[in-house]
């Protein structure tokens, strides 16, 4: 027998704040070789799914990375711009490189979180009844969750503590400590549901 009436199933997706493009070679070429500048632009801008995206950003970071190690300077001389993907107005630009870390972080668990959501929809099972989230999903939800986790944790405790406090006033609201870390807890919080 099938069930009548299946309840509807809704999944929280965060907005996603997505990079606009930057000169790297006007900001930047007079300081670092012209491969390097070339690799910044190239990586910053790749990726169309969720999982070209995502591994853009975890290629992108390790470089971007090489901008702010032992308080260089060249982390002041690209503005970096954000903008909110659900509000074309609402556009955040920086001359901090650590901005732009935090950004990429944010970016990174955004995706994980998608995907851990998109995992978690019921499918229709094989007996054709009552749709269900398989185990093989559950479990797989669970180690992206942490890994979003991770992320949101690192941008709070590592990134947030390097801008000066009054770049962290001008964050936008998705970036706000306090935001950073309900979505940590709540990406936990689903690992224990």
């Amino acid at each position: 027998r099938r069930p009548g009436n299946i309840g509807e199933v809704s999944v929280y997706v965060p907005g996603l704040r997505i990079p606009k493009s930057v000169d790297f070679f006007q900001s930047l070429g007079g300081h670092l070789s012209k491969t390097l500048v070339e690799r910044l632009t190239a990586l910053r801008t790749r990726g169309s799914t969720l999982a070209d995206l995502h591994q853009a950003l975890e290629d992108y970071l390790p470089v971007l990375l090489g901008l702010v190690t032992d308080g260089s300077q060249l982390q002041y001389k690209v503005q970096f711009i954000w903008v909110n993907q659900e509000d074309d107005a609402e556009e955040t630009a920086m001359f901090n490189a650590w901005y732009e870390v935090l950004s990429v972080l944010h970016l990174m668990a955004m995706l994980l979180l998608s995907q851990a959501n998109l995992l978690l929809l019921p499918r229709t099972s094989a007996d054709g009844y009552q749709p269900k989230v398989s185990e093989e999903s559950r479990r797989a939800s669970i180690d992206i969750f942490l890994k979003a986790a991770g992320y949101l944790d690192c941008a709070v405790r590592h990134v947030l503590p390097q801008l000066p406090s009054e770049l962290r006033r001008n964050l936008p609201v998705d970036l706000a400590e306090g935001v950073l870390r309900a979505l940590c807890l709540q990406a936990l919080g689903q690992v224990l549901t």
